[in-house]
């Protein structure tokens, strides 16, 4: 039976947000909570981009070492082979490759230096140096994939994004990218738009669905059971608290959520990831902390109005069975973090201008045991990090820094010898 799986593109769009930020050490925390949130696959970044490489080395180092659970980890490119070329040699074993195919793009992006042939002859060449490297690479099939986005696909005619995701397919792609490039898409619209085309070309279709509308999720979702019911597979693209350019991306969670209770939806398909939203709470929460976005208060889920009731009628029915007035357990969503740096009163710190009494009271006091011949380099890293957030760090973070200090370095070329 055909499934759904997601594939969260906070580490590529969501940073493209404007007005904010992320470290890179801010990025590797966003793959360890979808590790364990048993998301399938983050697409971490541009590896192409020479400031990402010490980044998407320690991912792939903290990948083989464990810390993102059975997480993928994927590198997305513009559809030129110069890109995967320069990224091949960092290690990934999945890409998405992105070029634009509507008539819009064609005429006021690329103003006559690609047509439509062209563009297929670009993503095509691009595919083909992909698939050879990963071939080189050697594993069976299954380990590795490439993915080929159609930008602007919502405004894309039909029968041309037909020909360039068959093209696509054709030259060793195992998925297509529908991206709602500017959020104009309908839930109606789109799920028939999907059905068409992952049953002409028989391979899953992507939902890349942007909130101009604020329908980003519905359109997700709607998609998706296009790909359902053309017998495929579904991926989704997510962002953490629904972030990314402009109005933002889908939301993670609500995505989440709609497939597990979403009326006429929850009771017909399959969720194809281990989800674990124990870590729902911590993850948003984190995010919103991170990237200085506090989330409003009715949030889905993770806002602290989400499941609060006052008014006489709500408050007497949630009193009598929270099922009156609540469509799923809140339980569910795991417990609000409670951080060391969050402390009021008298609270001692550990960061960027901290010395070793203060380093090891904080790591005592989370019970955090950091081995004798690992602890310059714990702390050297803690300075570093809380250097390179602004912030004091979290708990999480504390934790991840003691448990993986070795692949954490290489964010930091020099730190430590080779």
């Amino acid at each position: 039976m055909p499934s759904i799986h997601f594939l969260d593109v906070t580490n590529r769009d969501g940073v493209q947000t404007a007005r904010t930020g992320l470290s890179k050490f801010g990025k590797v925390m966003v793959n360890f909570y979808l590790g364990r949130l048993g998301v399938a696959q983050s697409e971490i970044g541009f590896p192409f981009l020479f400031h990402e490489v010490p980044y998407v080395r320690a991912c792939v180092a903290l990948a083989q070492a464990g810390a993102f659970g059975e997480l993928r980890l994927s590198g997305w490119c513009r559809a030129v082979p110069a890109d995967v070329e320069s990224a091949v040699p960092l290690g990934l074993r999945h890409y998405n490759l992105s070029i634009s195919t509507s008539d819009q793009m064609i005429v006021n992006k690329f103003r006559g230096r690609l047509d439509r042939a062209a563009i297929i002859g670009e993503m095509t060449a691009a595919v083909a140096v992909a698939r050879a490297a990963l071939g080189r690479a050697g594993g069976p099939p299954g380990e590795y994939s490439i993915g080929v986005n159609a930008e602007d696909g919502s405004r894309t005619d039909e029968g041309y994004l037909t020909e360039f995701a068959l093209a696509a397919r054709d030259a060793g792609a195992s998925r297509v990218r529908y991206c709602d490039t500017i959020g104009g898409d309908s839930p109606g619209r789109i799920r028939e738009r999907f059905a068409k085309l992952a049953s002409a070309v028989g391979i899953p279709v992507e939902t890349h669905c942007h909130n101009d509308l604020g329908m980003a999720v519905a359109n997700s979702v709607s998609g998706a059971l296009g790909d359902l019911d053309a017998g495929q597979d579904a991926w989704v693209n997510t962002c953490v608290n629904g972030v990314g350019e402009r109005a933002g991306n889908a939301d993670l969670l609500s995505c989440i959520l709609a497939f597990r209770h979403a009326f006429g939806v929850a009771d017909s398909v399959s969720i194809g990831d281990p989800v674990d939203l124990s870590w729902a709470r911590r993850f948003g929460l984190w995010a919103a902390y991170a990237f200085g976005q506090p989330l409003p208060p009715a949030w889905p889920g993770v806002g602290r109005n989400a499941f609060a009731h006052e008014s006489g009628i709500h408050a007497d029915g949630a009193l009598k069975d929270r099922g009156n007035y609540e469509l799923y357990d809140d339980a569910t969503l795991g417990p609000f973090p409670a951080d060391w740096h969050a402390r009021a009163g008298r609270v001692v710190l550990t960061g960027e201008y901290g010395g070793r009494a203060g380093f090891r009271h904080v790591m005592d006091g989370l019970g955090v045991s950091v081995a004798a011949d690992a602890e310059d380099l714990v702390f050297s890293l803690v300075q570093l990090c809380a250097s390179a957030t602004g912030k004091p760090l979290t708990d999480d973070e504390l934790r991840l820094i003691a448990g993986y200090p070795r692949e954490l370095a290489l964010l930091f070329p020099g730190l430590v010898g080779d």
